[in-house]
């Protein structure tokens, strides 16, 4: 990870150096390579790993090995750091990125959801719901989400409540509600719509499932361009600086900001209910259990298999 990081910052390097048209002495080289490589043994194993770079602040999402699924705790974090980002005066666009081969394989219900009371966990569902995507919706500064894998989920919806969305070619969009039994999040319910068109988005968001390449994606309208994994961070960084450079506002994928941005909140105010309810409610509960037992995970599915089997009872606490 730390040489695939290193080689990130030389592309980074190279693509300013081939816009601006000077080149560093050997030694500015090496200086500015260690610099930015500083990453310590505990940073790596940070679930976000944060960089700052030109008046860019970067993101990166770093569950490599769960492929960047958001815990609570890393929600939590990716809060955090939107709030500092959006309060710290040297940073004037943001970057979120991923480790490893996934951007995001969205909410890792495992270490999401704790048993609890039921009503205590509608009420948690929908509070953490609600304040992901509002950190989205509240930051003020231009934020790009460089996808450098496979997106899904919230971490789809989420991504283009952004400026932009950067791709690698090898990036698949996947936002299987339908097949979950979860109604649309993240603003997806109107925004898809607006971005993409209606038929597009019931094609991602219905039974269909559709799941798009970085190609198609960009066909559609969901994001704005693609590159290879080799440039693709090195790209972001780039157009982050040209927007730094051009003082460029806040805007959600070429919209004015400060004007869309309390409508959609508003739109995850209401999605967040929704989610909270489909959560507890019995077609979720056999979904997951379908789900699981066809991946072979037995304990888990047994889980989800009870939980149907007594929903009669806890779901009069709710």
């Amino acid at each position: 990870q730390s040489h695939n990081h290193r080689m990130a910052l030389v592309r980074v390097m190279c693509v300013r150096w081939t816009r601006s048209g000077t080149v560093p002495s050997a030694a500015s080289f090496a200086r500015g390579l260690a610099s930015s490589a500083k990453a310590t043994a505990a940073e790596q194993e940070d679930e976000v790993i944060v960089s700052d770079l030109n008046g860019v602040r970067t993101l990166r999402m770093n569950r490599p090995d769960k492929l960047n699924a958001w815990s609570a705790s890393m929600m939590i974090r990716l809060r955090k750091e939107f709030q500092d980002a959006a309060t710290d005066p040297a940073v004037k666009a943001a970057i979120v990125t991923g480790t490893g081969r996934y951007y995001c394989a969205g909410v890792d219900l495992s270490a999401t959801i704790k048993p609890m009371h039921p009503k205590a966990l509608f009420n948690m569902i929908e509070t953490n719901n609600r304040a992901l995507f509002d950190s989205y919706l509240d930051f003020p500064k231009p934020i790009m989400v460089c996808a450098n894998g496979p997106v899904v989920g919230a971490s789809v919806t989420s991504a283009t409540l952004c400026d932009a969305i950067l791709a690698c070619d090898d990036a698949t969009f996947s936002t299987p509600f339908s097949a979950l039994g979860v109604p649309p999040e993240g603003c997806s319910s109107v925004h898809f719509e607006r971005i993409m068109g209606k038929e597009t988005a019931q094609r991602m968001l219905g039974e269909e499932g559709w799941r798009p390449t970085a190609a198609e994606a960009v066909e559609v309208g969901l994001i704005e361009s693609v590159h290879s994994s080799e440039r693709v961070l090195a790209e972001a960084q780039a157009l982050a600086e040209d927007w730094v450079a051009s003082g460029k506002p806040r805007q959600i994928k070429g919209e004015s900001w400060e004007a869309l941005a309390p409508e959609l909140k508003a739109v995850n105010a209401a999605e967040s209910h929704a989610l909270a309810t489909a959560f507890l409610s019995a077609d979720f509960i056999e979904k997951q259990r379908s789900f699981l037992e066809g991946k072979g995970k037995t304990k888990q599915a047994k889980t989800f298999y009870w939980l149907g089997m007594t929903r009669p009872l806890w779901s009069l606490m709710l």
